[in-house]
């Protein structure tokens, strides 16, 4: 993957002019940090299961502790970010990423499985709401100075995180070959050279980017009601795109009698992205608002599962009964790219001056917090043998709410 396959490579048409070095290096930041995440997490509940001997229940209960120790302290690396700035913060989250991805390749007991995660995961509540939110705070400065629109630079950011997505699976599965400990030494390597990049290139003091303290920050936010809307309409969307990890599957199976279409479809849905991410943001950016970006992204994804609650009774299998999960994906990943760069664009409009990085952990924080409680509900609704087109109705109605929060301009 190189710049020019991200759009960094040549000004874009709309463009008098490139990104800055920075922008360029934060956004390849993002490439590389899910190359070596992605390289390892898609075998880990195997590992553990297989490789360790853990039973179900605790391999779901280690992968819910790496989650919240990632999403749910986001909040936490942003606040840092603010406080110390991004270079220092960016360069502790590798060393504890390396760190964590190496003590998981060696450990064999319950207890260093566990700590090995937390820190994989707090590793990337760190450095993750730094690089977003420096990226965003980027992006609003080259709007204004007549750069573009700032959700298109926002637009690169997920699709070098989706190219990261795609070709992480890819190396971790050949090295897989050899064992779970080799794709983990590879994890580590990566993040390696991402440490050595940034202590290289990342400035020492990046201009407009002040220090300040911790104290106040919080209780502002919490009062800040566009904000804490945008966090529910967010959230929302997350809880929806769950459903690509807990509906779906049920779906693939019913249609097919396997999960094996899964892996084609996730494929599918970073192929869109990689493709059709740019191009959408640039139709989008010239015609829609940040809000009605928004909206137009969770009426699309409502529509993903109305797709399949209206063919769900016909009870069709094959090919032929996959074919509306395919249209879930496509639609689900349309929304996507309306929904998630124009909430990222539009944190730096509500955040306080100087603690971007806490508004922008905060939204992981708060909406991974929906989305926990939601994927509950969810797994239970689909688990009470109610109609067939019952859950996946109730599941359209989440975005469709959503719509009725987004704040409004």
């Amino acid at each position: 993957m190189n710049l020019s396959a991200l759009g960094l490579g040549k000004p874009a048409r709309a463009r008098p002019r490139r990104l800055s070095p920075l922008l360029r290096l934060l956004i390849l930041t993002q490439l590389a940090f899910n190359i070596g995440f992605f390289a390892v997490l898609p075998f880990l509940a195997e590992h553990l299961g297989q490789g360790v001997g853990m039973a179900g229940w605790l391999v779901g209960f280690v992968l819910g502790l790496r989650t919240f120790s990632q999403q749910g302290l986001f909040v936490v690396g942003g606040a840092l970010a603010d406080r110390y700035g991004i270079r220092p913060v960016v360069l502790v989250g590798c060393v504890l990423r390396i760190a964590g991805f190496v003590w998981l390749g060696y450990a064999r007991e319950t207890w260093a499985v566990i700590g090995a995660v937390l820190l994989i995961g707090f590793a990337a509540a760190l450095f993750s709401p730094a690089v977003e939110s420096e990226v965003a705070r980027q992006a609003v400065l080259w709007e204004e100075s007549g750069g573009g629109s700032r959700t298109r630079v926002l637009a690169l950011l997920t699709v070098a995180g989706q190219a990261g997505a795609f070709i992480g699976p890819l190396l971790g599965a050949l090295l897989l070959a050899v064992d779970f400990r080799t794709v983990c030494f590879a994890g580590a390597g990566i993040f390696v050279l991402v440490l050595a990049g940034h202590a290289w290139l990342l400035p020492q003091r990046i201009p407009g980017r002040g220090g300040v303290e911790f104290r106040g920050g919080t209780g502002k936010l919490l009062r800040n009601r566009r904000f804490l809307a945008l966090c529910c309409a967010y959230g929302a969307y997350l809880l929806a795109y769950n459903q690509l990890y807990l509906a779906l599957p049920d779906e693939v199976e019913r249609a097919t009698g396997s999960q094996s279409a899964l892996a084609w479809l996730f494929a599918l849905s970073s192929l869109l992205v990689v493709i059709a991410q740019l191009p959408v943001t640039r139709w989008v950016g010239e015609r829609l608002t940040l809000r009605r970006s928004m909206v137009a992204g969770l009426l699309l994804i409502a529509a993903g599962f109305a797709v399949v609650a209206a063919v769900r009774p016909a009870d069709r299998t094959g090919t032929a009964g996959l074919l509306p999960a395919a249209g879930f994906v496509v639609l689900l990943t349309l929304g996507q790219m309306l929904v998630a760069p124009a909430a990222r664009a539009w944190v730096p409009d509500l955040a306080e001056h100087g603690r971007l990085g806490l508004y922008t952990g905060a939204l992981s924080s708060i909406s991974g917090l929906i989305v926990l409680i939601g994927s509950s509900a969810t797994g239970t609704l689909l688990d009470t043998g109610l109609p067939a087109a019952v859950p996946w109705l109730a599941l359209a109605a989440v975005p469709l709410g959503a719509v009725l929060v987004v704040p409004r301009k």
